[in-house]
């Protein structure tokens, strides 16, 4: 039977001794006492030359280690960890690379971490999101939200993020107090000014941006038709069709909310415009191959207009304005468009079915209304 701990030593030292016995069976005494004839050889030349201390275990870690991390590698590594404090090895080697032109491999990295004991745990082990649609260019698609109240010292803060869909660049991240359609505006119109135009924009279907009434728009979405901004909404109940804003919210929880309570909303909003800028320009994202959002976004050609375009029609459409209760008349039939069209132009045109009419606001088809004729 193999050696019990206890006895360890003194079983290898009676086994020797036998075994250097003039005519002894080696291979006889190895299946009495357990052990590999290799191990015996190595037992009886230490003993020999070591007496009873050489049967001690011995460290099987090599005499040297050419390629082992230096002291100041790991102090690099560590530093860099320190300022990053939810960054992992592949990150870290990355922005290492950039930075200091060389970097031990992402997984040595990860075992200087757990060295150092910089390795929280929960996330280790943890399955990663699968990889989701990406737009073929910048500006193709922005995502917007709000992240859900966090507490400050003084109040609560509602951030709002804005992020590229293609790029991952994150075009807005906004310390607000509330959700109201004017400040969302305001903030847009920051962004515009600074990075021109999108093709469309992607929200759910809160209450800044979407309306709980089929073929009515809210004041935002009619905003950004005017200026030909297309308008997408996620499912119901269905926050993975923002993926990539949500994956954003995960990382400023992480970064920003994780480490102590922001004081109010302007100490906010500094750490948000300091964390914008680590997150755009410095922080390595997996899903980009470990570059930086700066390095795949462009500005749109589009640029933001001071003032909004007048609306027109083609000739085959009446044109109606909608009352200040958010309706329009046709054919004596009342037809309800929401108040965030109040004084502007809608046209209506025959679709080619029979009695059915298009209620179309700018380039955006917002209903079909069937007429009814009187008996």
């Amino acid at each position: 039977m193999p050696f019990e701990v206890s006895s360890l030593m003194d079983r290898r030292h009676e086994f020797v001794l036998l075994a250097t016995q003039e005519g002894a069976n080696i291979r006889a005494l190895c299946r009495r006492f357990g052990i590999a004839p290799n191990t015996a050889s190595t037992w009886i030349a230490r003993y020999r030359a070591e007496g009873r201390a050489g049967l001690a275990d011995h460290s099987h870690r090599p005499h040297a280690s050419p390629s082992r991390t230096t002291p100041a590698q790991a102090a690099q590594v560590l530093a860099v960890r320190d300022a990053h404090p939810t960054w992992g090895g592949r990150k870290l080697r990355r922005w290492l690379l950039d930075h200091r032109g060389t970097a031990p491999a992402a997984s040595t990295i990860t075992t200087i971490l757990q060295r150092h004991a910089r390795l929280d745990g929960p996330r280790t082990g943890e399955a990663r999101a699968y990889q989701r649609f990406e737009r073929p260019a910048p500006n193709d698609l922005w995502q917007l939200d709000f992240m859900g109240h966090r507490a400050l010292q003084a109040g609560r803060v509602q951030p709002l993020t804005i992020l590229d869909d293609h790029s991952r660049f994150g075009i807005g991240l906004f310390a607000c107090a509330h959700e109201r359609s004017d400040l969302v505006q305001a903030h847009l119109i920051t962004c515009f000014r600074a990075y021109g135009l999108p093709t469309a924009i992607l929200a759910d279907n809160g209450p800044a941006w979407g309306s709980s009434s089929p073929g009515t728009l809210t004041w935002l979405e009619a905003w950004w038709i005017r200026l030909d901004i297309r308008v997408l909404h996620g499912r119901y109940r269905h926050p993975q069709t923002q993926g990539k804003v949500e994956r954003l919210h995960q990382t400023i929880a992480r970064d920003l909310f994780q480490f102590g309570v922001l004081a109010d909303l302007a100490t906010a909003q500094t750490a948000f415009d300091a964390f914008r800028h680590t997150y755009n320009t410095d922080r390595p994202h997996e899903a980009l191959a470990l570059a930086v959002p700066a390095t795949r976004y462009q500005p749109s050609p589009r640029p933001f207009p001071e003032i909004l375009p007048e609306i027109v029609y083609s000739a085959e459409h009446m044109v109606h304005t909608v009352t200040r209760g958010g309706w329009i008349w046709v054919e004596r039939q009342r037809v309800e468009l929401g108040e965030a069209l109040r004084g502007l132009p809608v046209g209506i045109r025959p679709s080619g079915e029979e009695d059915v009419f298009v209620v179309r606001f700018c380039d955006h088809d917002l209903k079909r209304v069937t007429l009814r004729r009187p008996s």
